[in-house]
């Protein structure tokens, strides 16, 4: 399927940056944070508007560890893909850089939330929707 995946050129400090600014881990943390985020705001990317590839590089084992079935799962359901679908790694590598640009830009309008503060205020905000 996949070996790696890149963030876009832009993205590449970005990733470092919310690292230290969040405090929840290594990059790979803020990465699935990023992914998960960006597919929480169910929106659809388009595959023609995908971004360069010259940021951080994650194996796939380093961004999902052993959790790589239920992030491709996230993305199946998504687009309504099946698991082999070719494109899945672009769809991820997308929803990264999005989700990067949605935390950096919330944070620049908030600069006081530590990690703690904004995974608990995203947890609240999901849990009173359902």
């Amino acid at each position: 399927m996949f070996t790696h995946i890149k963030t876009s050129k832009a993205n590449r400090e970005l990733v470092s940056k919310l690292t230290r600014k969040l405090n929840l881990g290594t990059e790979n943390h803020i990465a699935r944070i990023a992914l998960t985020y960006s597919l929480s705001k169910d929106r659809k990317m388009d595959l023609s508007n995908i971004k360069d590839s010259g940021g951080k590089e994650y194996s796939k084992n380093v961004l999902f560890g052993n959790y790589m079935p239920f992030y491709i799962s996230l993305i199946c359901v998504h687009y309504n893909l099946y698991k082999t679908d070719k494109d899945i790694p672009k769809y991820i590598k997308m929803h990264i850089d999005d989700g990067l640009e949605l935390i950096n830009k919330e944070l620049n309008e908030n600069p006081n939330l530590d990690g703690f503060e904004y995974i608990i205020d995203k947890i609240e905000k999901g849990l009173s929707k359902i």
